[in-house]
């Protein structure tokens, strides 16, 4: 199926070549995109161009408007186009867009990072989630000598090499690439386990010595999987019980469930933090960090090596200072959150035991996916078994009702504080509309 109403038709006259938006950016970019969610494929439809964004809304090119639960795949907390925000980073670009050098403002953005996070004690900026797991995943092999990792199926921590493995023969001690270009020597480093089940993490421990097990403490990528009672405790007392280190992959989570993420939530403590996201609030941030001793380890100070001319770049953390400064000004902002949030996941769970659809809602904070299976996901496998045709369907009649949903069955939505209770109920009314239409 093709959803023609999802494309956008607006010409350029300045294009030689005529045609569409989408049209044109195929030629240019690989799928008409940069990254490859964005070209819509899980939904079977053409991708929307956006042109702006104010509050909990967006507009594409054609002046189309829906309630964005994308949120700029979560890097969004305030809202879009927070006017705090914006006059921040006007303010840093008329005093020069990059210096190479550091600024007073990166060592401000610092500090209040280690205030926030239980876990960080000194940190290194860098521009994408993927440098820093990349990052932290280095320093964790140089701090323990040991080559091997673990991560976990459905997972995503970035297009590195090492993240991008799947699990072969659905065994932890064999690997395969799971993108062409990625050396089967460097996937053979590379351990699965399955989120949610112990038996498997134990399997790979056993298997070979690890440098580090990373994980989202709060599952995003394969949907929004919480992490079940003691599981996160338990793998924490593994890595202790075998010299391993724990990385929490928290782009996602970080400063979203709590001003401390995931760790302060589940009151575990990883050796290494990832941040991202809300770190920059869509502009290019993120960061590694953790305990002294190992981020001694990064040069200039010690042997692992990482750079970034644009690592610490003003306008991102110009624009990461007014997020996190908004949470230490108002820490009540999570029940905001945590009471919208609950409200939608309410007004759809009310509907779907009525009506008897065979969806189920799942949701930690201000992070909920609609899994279209009765069955409760508690791992990737679980995702996987969702009727993902039926999802393409929901999200083509969730886009006609005006509400902008992640493009895929396996993927999370995020609320920002712009999303109030009017635009909650307007969204229910819209997604339950949806979900009947999907199975009629």
């Amino acid at each position: 199926m093709n959803f023609d109403s999802n494309n956008s038709t607006q010409v350029s006259q300045d294009d030689p070549f005529g045609g569409n938006l989408l049209d044109r950016a195929k030629r240019v970019l690989p799928g008409g995109v940069n990254s490859p969610v964005r070209a819509f494929q899980g939904v079977e439809g053409d991708p929307p161009f956006l042109h702006s964004a104010q509050g909990a809304r967006v507009r594409d090119e054609d002046g189309r408007e829906w309630i964005d639960y994308i949120s700029s795949w979560g890097a969004i907390l305030l809202g879009h186009a927070h006017p705090d925000l914006i006059e921040a980073v006007c303010d840093a670009a008329g005093r020069g867009t990059n210096f190479g050098l550091t600024t007073e403002a990166e060592i401000d953005l610092a500090e209040l990072v280690c205030d926030l996070v239980p876990s960080i004690e000194m940190l290194r900026m860098v521009s994408s989630g993927t440098e820093a797991t990349m990052s932290a995943v280095r320093l964790a092999r140089a701090a323990t000598g040991r080559d091997k990792i673990l991560k976990f199926a459905g997972g995503y921590h970035g297009h590195a090499d090492s993240f991008l493995v799947a699990a072969g023969s659905g065994n932890a001690t064999f690997s395969t690439p799971d993108s062409d270009g990625v050396l089967k020597a460097v996937a053979e480093n590379t351990l699965i386990a399955r989120f949610n089940d112990l038996n498997s993490v134990q399997q790979a421990f056993d298997a070979a010595p690890l440098a580090a097990v990373i994980l989202e403490p709060v599952a995003g990528n394969m949907g929004c999987i919480p992490p079940e009672r003691e599981f996160l405790e338990n793998i924490r007392g593994l890595c202790d019980e075998h010299g391993t280190l724990l990385i929490f992959d928290e782009v996602m989570t970080g400063f979203r469930l709590a001003a401390g993420g995931a760790q302060e939530v589940f009151q575990i403590m990883p050796d290494l933090t990832t941040l991202g996201k809300i770190l920059g609030h869509g502009l290019p941030a993120a960061a590694y960090g953790g305990r002294r001793d190992l981020m001694q380890m990064i040069s200039p100070l010690g042997s692992v090596y990482q750079a970034g001319t644009l690592s610490g770049n003003p306008l991102a953390i110009a624009a990461g200072l007014i997020a996190l400064e908004a949470i230490v000004e108002d820490p009540s902002l999570y029940n905001d959150l945590e009471e919208n949030a609950a409200r939608l996941e309410k007004g759809l769970w009310h509907a779907i035991n009525s009506r008897g659809f065979p969806c189920n809602v799942q949701r930690v904070g201000s992070m909920w996916t609609l899994f279209f299976t009765e069955e409760k996901v508690r791992e990737f496998e679980d995702a996987q078994l969702a009727d993902t045709q039926a999802f393409a369907r929901f999200h083509h009649y969730a886009m006609q009702n005006g509400v902008l949903l992640p493009p895929s069955a396996f993927e999370t939505a995020f609320l920002t504080l712009a999303h109030d209770t009017e635009t909650i109920d307007e969204t229910i009314d819209a997604l339950v509309d949806a979900i009947e239409r999907t199975y009629t």
